[in-house]
């Protein structure tokens, strides 16, 4: 059964409520999505079941769309590897991850040659340490990077430690706490700021999410304006907070990290809320939309 909207195009009864009432027109004339991955697309290696059709209906629908993840642990190669494999195609041009982004900002504040320590996985290392314009240093560091580290020993928090002690800068990927894996919520980047942060005092500077620069970066590659685009995230402490820096309608699934109690709990109240990605789907392919050819 279908019901009619304003204008008289007929729209599906099991679209939410809150989407047709009050966001239907701005999903209508959203020329593009800024996506969150871990919690949005999959939890650790696990595809969440509604995001294939969901991204179809965007493709049908002739709405483009950009990856945005704090995540520093893979680089975009790994991500369009790892999200292949769970039958997702995506152009590794169209994601965004926090080390990439930290490498930008790096370099866009310290010279050539400056010696830096990283705390964290192969991909961030290899995203600050790649093209030789920085140089790997456990001594005389002049900046301590951090990001999520699943294979963190107690010697790489020792040295980081020291070299924060010692009056080395601190720049962190991210400041998530947790991470969302098909186990439930595990560590993240977060509680290595955390530890740092405990034994030092020292405050980093947190390149990701909530920042704007993640969500701005990804626009960018969509080419649309930040009024035009929708960020889609799972956590209201950084997905969101970074689409309403940035200037963008913001949705939160609750398929990952919060729910809406947090919403209550936190005051940070997005355009939207749904609990799976599947309302999304039904939305875009019962209604027109702006990109959709005869729109």
């Amino acid at each position: 059964m279908h019901a009619c909207s304003e204008d008289g195009e007929r729209m599906d009864e099991t679209i939410q409520p809150e989407i047709k009432r009050e966001a239907a027109t701005w999903l209508s004339a959203a020329r593009g999505f800024v996506l969150d991955m871990d919690g949005v697309l999959y939890r650790g290696n696990q595809l969440i079941p509604e995001v294939p059709e969901f991204l179809n209906s965007l493709r049908r629908a002739g709405i483009p769309f950009a990856m945005a993840t704090n995540n520093s642990t893979l680089s975009p190669a790994q991500y369009v590897q790892k999200l292949g494999g769970m039958g997702i195609d995506v152009d590794e041009h169209t994601i965004v991850t926090s080390g990439v982004a930290t490498a930008a900002y790096l370099k866009s504040r310290f010279p050539k040659g400056t010696r830096a320590y990283v705390v964290g996985m192969a991909a961030l290392r290899e995203a600050v340490f790649g093209d030789g314009y920085f140089e790997p240093a456990t001594r005389g560091v002049d900046v301590v990077i951090s990001g999520a580290d699943f294979e963190l020993v107690y010697e790489s928090l020792k040295i980081a430690c020291l070299c924060l002690r010692a009056g080395a800068a601190y720049v962190a990927t991210n400041a998530d706490v947790t991470y969302p894996s098909e186990e439930g919520l595990i560590p993240g980047s977060g509680t290595i700021v955390a530890a740092l942060r405990a034994c030092t005092g020292v405050e980093p500077v947190v390149v990701g999410k909530p920042g704007a620069v993640l969500t701005l970066s990804a626009i960018e590659i969509l080419g649309t304006e930040p009024a035009q685009t929708v960020m889609l995230g799972d956590r209201l402490d950084t997905d969101i907070l970074s689409g309403q820096a940035a200037g963008t309608r913001t949705v939160l699934v609750l398929t990952g990290v919060s729910d809406r109690a947090e919403i209550e709990q936190t005051g940070i109240r997005p355009d939207l809320v749904v609990n799976t990605l599947a309302e999304l789907t039904v939305f875009y392919d019962s209604v027109p939309v702006h990109g959709r050819a005869g729109a």
